[in-house]
């Protein structure tokens, strides 16, 4: 019998599109003698949609016309199962669309990435893959993630992170303490966005000011870190859990601007295919010394461990061309494109990392219904509520 996965994309979030490429891209790979594939699109209103097709990257050209051809479900878990039901419910009927046996979420971003689709998968008890609440909400705040790396002497850049209201409230005193932590030139960034959105660099104050009011446009906090100016970037992807992780090949974008940009990843190459981060000019292998490669991709997995990640996740370090010093930068908990073309150097082909990785989500299932959540109690029967202010007697 084939395992019912659905695969989960879009959603609430600046990366909506990418995800969407990323998704589909992957359900071309995925094996469908192994597995009954379901795609459910997420909506910029979080409104869940499957179709005939739902899963064909043309369609979305018109989106307002796939979802008129398409279902609105909502997913209920009843009686140890997690149904497909059509929302608003059909008068008369109660048979759900399909169920669900493991959810794939293929999805970039606040709202999304950030553990919140995965806490909702949680609450129905529905396996699913890649990280869980807790690492996937740490790796997508770059201030938290960087606070827990340095615990454990693992290399990043020091930083200073503020919210838009300390902005408001006073922006030349947050310019100031920038100036007296940093020389110029800066990097402002939100504190929880990929894909290089609303990410810049600053030489000067005026810049500065500037960068600061990018960032803020989509994020409540965003953190300054010292910029690099002689700078590679070496990426590098992790498979496994926080017990047994494994490296891929690393690889060294080539960029056009100062910083890898959206542009850069994801449309200058992309010329209206479905490749995402696949279509990136990248050198693969990097050019390493086999020492710097190795440290890479030690620290790689030391730091996907420690942030206890699940799946595939790809960290992206920097090196200073001057002094070869090596700083991890972030962690995508959900990279564009899964980072599979960083496996495929390493003999893991596309599709056998997605089996990997859903097998590593059933095997987390099993392990978390191992642990005792609950336990019989008659607690209650001794409460009482009494007095008008409900105290409470025990």
């Amino acid at each position: 019998m084939k395992i019912k996965l659905a695969v989960m994309f879009g959603g609430k979030s600046v990366e909506h599109e990418i995800s969407i490429i990323s998704a589909i891209q992957a359900m071309g790979y995925l094996n469908k003698e192994k597995y009954e594939v379901i795609p459910i699109y997420i909506t910029k209103s979080n409104e869940m949609y499957v179709g005939e097709n739902i899963g064909k990257i043309e369609a979305y050209k018109d989106i307002k016309g796939l979802l008129s051809s398409s279902q609105r479900v909502t997913l209920v878990y009843d009686n140890g199962r997690v149904n497909i039901i059509p929302y608003p419910s059909k008068l008369f009927s109660k048979a759900p669309l399909n169920t669900v046996d493991v959810a794939f979420p293929v999805v970039h971003g606040t709202n999304v990435e950030d553990g919140t689709l995965q806490g909702y998968l949680k609450m129905l008890n529905l396996p699913y893959v890649g990280c869980d609440v807790l690492s996937s909400a740490v790796g997508m705040d770059k201030y938290v993630m960087k606070t827990v790396l340095k615990d454990n002497d693992i290399p990043v850049l020091d930083c200073r992170c503020f919210s838009a209201a300390q902005y408001n409230d006073s922006p030349e005193n947050i310019i100031e303490i920038i100036e007296g932590a940093f020389e110029y030139p800066v990097i402002v960034k939100p504190i929880n966005l990929g894909s290089s959105i609303g990410i810049s660099k600053a030489d000067s104050r005026k810049e500065l000011s500037d960068a600061l009011d990018l960032a803020f446009e989509f994020a409540g906090k965003i953190l300054v870190e010292p910029a690099i100016s002689n700078l590679r970037e070496i990426n590098c992807s992790v498979l496994g859990n926080s017990d047994k992780a494994e490296a891929s090949e690393c690889e060294e974008p080539v960029n056009t601007d100062k910083i890898l940009s959206y542009e850069d990843k994801y449309i200058n190459n992309a010329k209206g295919s479905s490749k995402g981060m696949a279509s990136v000019k990248r050198k693969i292998p990097a050019e390493l010394s086999p020492e710097m490669r190795e440290e890479i991709r030690s620290l790689a997995v030391k730091a996907f461990k420690v942030l206890g990640c699940g799946g595939v996740s790809r960290i992206d370090f920097m090196i200073d061309a001057d002094t070869n010093k090596v700083w991890l930068n972030e962690i995508n908990t959900i990279p564009g494109s899964l980072s599979f073309y960083l496996w495929e150097p390493v003999g893991v082909k596309y599709t056998e990392l997605l089996d990997r990785m859903i097998d590593l989500a059933l095997e987390r299932q099993r392990k978390d219904e191992d642990i005792t959540y609950s336990f019989d109690t008659n607690v209650l029967s001794g409460v009482k509520l009494g007095g008008t202010k409900g105290k409470l007697k025990v």
